[in-house]
């Protein structure tokens, strides 16, 4: 008897330090009228057909994060259209969610602005907040979809998006550094391409896309080196992926100070105005890095390794990456995985189950086949989904 209460208590402690989404309310979200979720914060599984809603709901928690949410959507693409039974049709969508977090119970609200179509409107607790930022310093969230299942296909836009997801969840401020960066370039560009080019105006754009890239570069590259380390010393059924940062900007700070970097780069910059008016953007930059990943055992890129490996080398980016949030931040992220299992033999599929288990933070898993994820029977709680509704099944 003493025993088992203290297995209870020792089991009641583990929840209480787990990270998760304890409720969940939309309104007007894609193909969801309403919907109502209250939840512990073990794993969620969500089953149904093709088209019920399940990445729906995974892209409404991403909206717990700073940014357009896992699609990358504009905000009014994202509204119930009218004739599928919106009652409000100009109302725009909303979400609310009582996060479970190591710092006690976090409420968030946020949803489209009826007042200006493309921004986003957050709460926190109750009180409105300027900028999304602060989503990113309360709760970390990372997904995978399966168009990320051809990552290390693709050209290195997705893998630069999908490491300033990362470094966003490691330093909160990394994605003000981002935007700074690009929006300079952007005018820089305008400047170069229409004229006329005021040369102290240029001047101005290019101190700032210096110091601002070199900012981006180096958090870049410390979170990759960081998150290499992790990944080097991973042990189980998934492979060791091995991360390297491939960049001009990156090679400079590999061989001198950031202030060194930062003059180097503006110098780069100003010697090429009339390329880079030509040819468009700029030559030199962090916005043409690249993430180079490798199959350890297999001494190969990845993008030479087969679809179950990539998908494999994925899945064990993403567990290291939550170990090392957790051990940077105190807590890991949230993760929500669409349609997880596909590409993935029963015994990766066991593994990662287990391994999500005894994670201190919640994982959303969706799939059309709920026999999939057996072994999660009696660990997970399973939701079915059907034309944005929603109920709980036996698990």
């Amino acid at each position: 008897m003493l025993a088992e209460a203290q297995e209870a208590r020792s089991s009641a402690g583990a929840a209480a330090r787990r990270v998760g989404v304890t409720r969940l309310t939309l309104t007007d979200f894609r193909n969801y009228h309403e919907a109502r979720l209250s939840l512990d914060t073990g794993p969620v599984v969500l089953t149904g057909p093709n088209g019920a809603g399940k990445t729906n709901l995974l892209e409404a928690l991403s909206f717990l994060a700073p940014g357009r949410g896992l699609r990358g959507a504009k905000l009014t693409e994202i509204d119930r259209r009218p004739g599928s039974g919106c009652d409000h049709p100009d109302s725009g969508w909303a979400i609310a969610a009582v996060v479970a977090t190591r710092r006690g119970a976090l409420r968030i609200g946020t949803g489209r602005d009826r007042t200006a179509s493309e921004r986003r409107v957050v709460r926190i607790d109750g009180e409105p907040v300027r900028g999304q930022a602060v989503l990113g310093e309360r709760l970390g969230v990372v997904w995978l979809t399966p168009p990320m299942d051809r990552l290390f296909l693709d050209g290195p836009g997705g893998r630069r998006r999908f490491l300033d997801r990362l470094v966003l969840g490691l330093d909160p401020a990394h994605a003000s550094r981002v935007t700074a960066y690009e929006q300079a370039l952007r005018e820089r560009s305008h400047l170069l391409r229409d004229g006329p080019a005021d040369p102290a105006w240029l001047a101005a754009l290019e101190e700032v896309m210096a110091e601002q890239g070199v900012a981006v570069a180096a958090g870049r590259r410390d979170a990759v080196q960081r998150l290499d380390r992790v990944c080097g010393e991973a042990e189980g059924p998934f492979p060791r992926a091995r991360l390297t940062l491939v960049g001009t900007v990156e090679g400079w700070l590999e061989e001198m100070p950031a202030l060194a970097a930062e003059a180097r780069f503006a110098a780069a910059l100003a010697a090429s105005r009339q390329g880079d008016g030509q040819a468009g953007g700029a030559a030199v930059g962090p916005h043409r890095s690249d993430l180079a990943v490798s199959l350890v055992h297999k001494g190969i890129a990845a993008e030479f390794a087969s679809t179950g490996e990539q998908k494999a080398l994925l899945i064990a980016i993403l567990l290291a990456y939550a170990a090392l949030q957790q051990a940077m931040r105190g807590e890991p992220p949230l993760l929500l995985l669409d349609e997880i299992a596909a590409h993935l033999d029963a015994s990766r599929r066991a593994a990662l189950f287990e391994a999500l288990v005894r994670l201190d933070s919640q994982a959303w898993l969706t799939g059309t086949d709920a026999a999939l994820f057996a072994p999660l029977q009696r660990r997970a709680q399973f939701l079915s989904v059907h034309d944005g509704s929603l109920a709980a099944t036996l698990s």
